[in-house]
C-alpha cells in the first residue's frame, strides 16, 4: 500500500475511529492504482478532499474516492457493494457514468434549450443527487490541472463547464461550486478580461476592504445606538458574476453599484425596516437602486431589502437585509438564487429536492436513502431526454413512444415513420424510450399515418401534440379520399361488432350529418372514431348482444343448465352468456334480467353494464358460478409488430394447449403491424392467463388481452 499523502491524512478528520477504518479501507483499494496512470486525470483521493469542505456524509466521502476513474481499470475490479455498501456502489456507478458521458458539444451554446436539456438530461439519469456534488468536484479539480493540457481541450471544457456544470451548481445552491467553477472557466476562455478584472480587483483590494471596515463599524455603532442587534459582514464578488454584470449593463467595472457589498441580518422583520431606516438616515442612498424583496418577494420566494449608499469618500457600498430565517432560506438555495439567475420559474418539486441536498451536504448523520431518491424521483419524473443521430437532444414526456419522437423532430417525419432504431436495435413503435438512448427514425417516401396511432388503447402515441398532428392529417385529407376510407372503415366496423347493416338514414341523423357522403367523410377523417360508431351500435335490450358469428354454435353454448350459473332466489331459470364480454369461469359476474331471453350473465365490469340507466339497473340480480364444469367462448385481441408467421405461431400454441378457435379474423395495417381478433373456447380464467402468457413471448407480440 502506498504512503499516506496529505490529502489522504486530512480526509480523516473529524471521523470518528469506525468511520476511519471504513475511510482507510477505500484509500487501501485506490493505493492498489500503478503510479504510472495519467497524471492529469482526476484523483478520487482529491475530489474527496474538496468535498471535505461542504462537511459531506461519510457515504459522498467513501464514494468520491472509490469513483477514481483509473479504478475502472485496474483487474480484478474492486466489490465496492461487498466492501462498503449498496448505496456507495450505486453512487459511484452514477459518477462513473457522469464522467464517461459525452453528448456535450460546443454548438450547444448556440442553442440554450439543448445546453438545459442536456443539463436536465444529467440529472433525471442520476440515481443519487450525491453522485451530481461528486461530479461538480471533479469537474473542479479537473479545471485545476487544465493549464497543462492542450489549447483546444481547455476550451472545450471551459466552455462544457459554463453551459452545463456551473448551472447545475448555480441550480443546486451549491454556490461555492459555482463560484470557482465559472472563475477558472471564464479564466481559460477570456485570459485577457480576468486578467484585467483580477488585476483591478487586486489595485483596490486594500482599499475596497478599508472602505468596508469602515463602513462596518460605523453601521454596527448606529445600529447599537437604536437598539438594534445585527451580524454584519462584507459580501465577496466573483470575477465571472463581475463580468457578467459589465456586460450586460454596459459599464466599466469601476461604475459597477456591487463591488463594494455588505450583508445585514437581523432578529425580526421589523428590525430589518428599522435597520434600512438608519442606512438611509446615516448614508445617502441611490433611489433606483433600492428593492424591497420583503413586501415584494420575487417568484422563487427569496426576501431582503437591497440599497446602494454612497459613503462619505464617495464609494458606493450595496447594503443587503434580512432576517436570519430569509438568510437561510437564500443560502440554502431552496429555489431562490437559480431560479432568477437563469430565468427560471419557481416550482414545488425543484424546491423540494434542492432542501433534501443541502441536507445531504449539511448533515453527516443524514443516512435517507430517500432524500437522494427525492431530486431523482421528483425533479424530472415526467420526462425522458433521448438523442438524434447527429447528437441533438430531444424532451419527451415520460413513456412517450419512437413515434412521439419522430413528430418531435418534424411532423412530416412523423407522417413517414414506418420504423425505428433505438442503439441500432429495431424496436415496436409503441415501445417506451429510456433517458439517454439514441433513436433513428425509418421513414418511407410517400404515406401518411395511421388510424391506430391515435388510439388511446394501443399506445402508439404519447404526447398531446403529435397526437394532434394526426388527427389534423386525417381532416386535411382531399374529399375524394375520405369518402372511400370512411365507406370502408364503416364496414369493418360492422363486421367486427357482429350486427347487421344499420339503416343509413338513422345513422345520419344520429351523427347530425348533411347526407351520406358526409358521413363517410366525418368517418374517413376520425370526426366519428370507432368507439363512437360502437356506441351507436349498442341495442337497447342487453340480451341481444347475444349475437354472434357463429349464432348456431353459439346458441347451445350460451344456454346452461342451473348447475353452471346459481342466480339468487330464483329456480330453474333460463341464463345466457352476454358475447360483449364473454364471462369465463372465475370472473366476477352480474345477472341482467332479460324480458324474453332469461338471466344474462355478464362480467361485472362490462361496459353495458356500466352504462345502464336508472331504470334498468334495477333489473341486476346476483349470480355466481356453480359446481358443473363447462367451456366458454372468449373474444380476444392480439396486437403484433409484424403480421409474419403471427398466424402460424399463434395457432400452433393454441393446438398444443388443446384451446378450440371458434373464429379468426386478421387486420394487417401499412406500418407492417397486424391486430388478430379471435374467438377462443376456455374452462376458466386461469387457462386463459395461461395462454395469454405463452403468447406473449411468441415472436414479434405486442400485447394479447381479452376484447371488453
Amino acid at each position: 500500500m502506498k504512503k499516506n499523502t496529505p490529502h489522504s491524512i486530512s480526509l480523516l478528520n473529524g471521523f470518528s475511529d469506525q468511520d476511519k477504518k471504513i475511510i482507510q479501507q477505500a484509500l487501501a483499494v485506490v493505493g492498489k492504482i500503478p503510479n504510472d496512470e495519467d497524471y492529469m486525470r482526476p484523483k478520487g483521493i482529491e475530489v474527496a478532499t474538496i468535498l471535505l469542505e461542504f462537511n459531506v456524509d461519510l457515504c459522498t466521502l467513501i464514494a468520491a474516492i472509490l469513483s477514481d476513474p483509473r479504478l475502472l481499470n485496474l483487474s480484478p475490479k474492486p466489490l465496492i457493494k461487498d466492501h462498503f455498501g449498496h448505496t456507495v456502489a450505486k453512487i459511484v456507478n452514477d459518477v462513473n457514468w457522469l464522467n464517461t458521458i459525452t453528448v456535450y458539444s460546443p454548438e450547444m451554446a448556440e442553442q440554450p434549450n439543448q445546453a438545459e436539456t442536456l443539463r436536465r438530461m444529467l440529472l433525471s439519469m442520476t440515481q443519487d443527487v450525491r453522485a451530481v456534488l461528486i461530479k461538480l468536484a471533479f469537474r473542479m479539480q479537473r479545471l485545476r490541472g487544465l493549464a497543462q493540457e492542450a489549447q483546444e481541450v481547455r476550451q472545450f471544457i471551459a466552455n462544457e463547464t459554463l453551459d452545463i456544470y456551473a448551472p447545475i451548481a448555480n441550480r443546486m445552491g451549491v454556490y461555492q461550486l459555482k463560484w470557482e467553477l465559472e472563475d477558472m472557466a471564464f479564466r481559460y476562455l477570456q485570459p485577457e478580461a480576468y486578467r484585467n478584472i483580477a488585476k483591478s480587483l487586486n489595485d483596490k483590494r486594500i482599499s475596497r476592504e478599508n472602505s468596508v471596515t469602515r463602513f462596518i463599524d460605523l453601521l454596527k455603532e448606529k445600529l447599537q445606538q437604536e437598539g438594534i442587534e445585527a451580524q454584519i459582514c462584507g459580501r465577496p464578488k466573483h470575477i465571472y458574476s463581475i463580468w457578467k454584470k459589465m456586460q450586460r449593463k454596459n459599464l466599466a467595472i469601476d461604475e459597477l453599484y456591487d463591488l463594494l457589498a455588505v450583508r445585514v441580518i437581523v432578529d425580526n422583520l421589523t428590525c430589518c425596516y428599522a435597520s434600512l431606516g438608519v442606512v438611509h438616515n446615516y448614508w445617502q442612498m441611490i433611489p433606483k437602486e433600492f428593492d424591497d424583496y420583503i413586501a415584494n418577494p420575487k417568484e422563487n420566494g427569496y426576501q431582503s431589502l437591497h440599497t446602494v449608499i454612497v459613503d462619505s469618500e464617495g464609494n458606493r457600498i450595496e447594503v443587503q437585509i434580512r432576517t436570519q430565517a430569509m438568510h437561510d432560506f437564500a443560502e440554502l438555495g431552496v429555489a431562490a438564487h437559480w431560479s432568477y439567475k437563469e430565468g427560471g420559474k419557481h416550482d414545488a418539486a425543484v424546491t423540494k429536492s434542492i432542501n433534501s441536498l443541502r441536507k445531504l451536504i449539511a448533515n453527516r448523520d443524514v443516512e435517507d436513502d430517500a432524500l437522494g431518491e427525492n431530486f431523482r424521483n421528483e425533479l424530472f419524473h415526467d420526462r425522458v431526454y433521448v438523442l438524434t443521430p447527429k447528437g441533438q437532444l430531444i424532451d419527451l414526456v415520460k413513456n412517450a413512444t419512437p413515434l412521439d419522437f419522430a413528430y418531435a423532430i418534424h411532423t412530416e417525419i412523423g407522417h413517414r415513420c414506418r420504423g425505428a432504431k433505438i442503439n441500432g436495435r429495431i424496436v415496436n413503435l409503441t415501445y417506451k424510450l429510456k433517458s439517454g438512448e439514441q433513436v433513428e427514425i425509418i421513414t418511407t417516401k410517400d404515406g401518411g399515418p395511421n388510424r391506430n396511432w391515435i388510439d388511446p388503447n394501443l399506445g402508439y402515441l404519447k404526447t398531446s401534440a403529435a397526437i394532434s398532428k394526426v388527427k389534423s392529417w386525417f381532416k386535411n385529407q382531399q374529399h375524394s379520399q375520405n369518402i372511400p376510407t370512411g365507406k370502408t372503415i364503416l364496414e369493418k366496423e360492422i363486421q367486427r361488432l357482429g350486427v347487421k347493416s344499420p339503416n343509413l338514414q338513422e345513422l345520419i341523423k344520429y351523427f347530425k350529418q348533411e347526407d351520406a357522403n358526409k358521413l363517410y367523410e366525418a368517418i374517413g377523417r376520425n370526426d366519428i372514431t370507432a368507439q363512437q360508431l360502437a356506441t351507436f351500435f349498442k341495442i337497447p335490450e342487453l340480451e341481444a348482444s347475444l349475437i354472434d358469428v357463429d349464432s348456431a354454435k353459439n346458441q347451445r353454448l350460451k344456454k346452461n343448465p342451473s348447475s353452471i350459473i346459481c342466480v339468487e332466489g330464483v329456480d330453474n331459470v333460463l341464463t345466457s352468456f352476454a358475447s360483449c364480454c364473454g364471462p369465463v369461469h372465475g370472473d366476477e359476474i352480474i345477472g341482467f334480467i332479460s324480458l324474453k331471453k332469461g338471466i344474462t350473465v355478464h362480467r361485472k365490469n362490462c361496459e353495458n353494464i356500466a352504462q345502464l340507466s336508472l331504470e334498468r339497473q334495477a333489473r341486476l340480480i346476483n349470480v355466481s358460478w356453480g359446481t358443473k364444469e363447462a367451456r366458454y367462448f372468449v373474444p380476444i385481441i392480439i396486437h403484433a409488430f409484424s403480421a409474419q408467421n403471427m398466424l402460424n405461431n399463434i395457432t400452433q400454441v393454441l393446438s398444443q394447449a388443446k384451446i378450440h378457435i371458434a373464429t379468426a379474423f386478421l387486420d394487417t395495417h401499412p406500418d407492417f403491424s397486424a391486430e388478430l381478433h379471435l374467438t377462443i373456447q376456455v374452462k376458466d380464467t386461469d387457462q386463459l392467463i395461461a395462454i395469454f402468457n405463452k403468447i406473449s413471448c411468441l415472436p414479434n407480440i405486442v400485447d394479447v388481452k381479452r376484447k371488453i
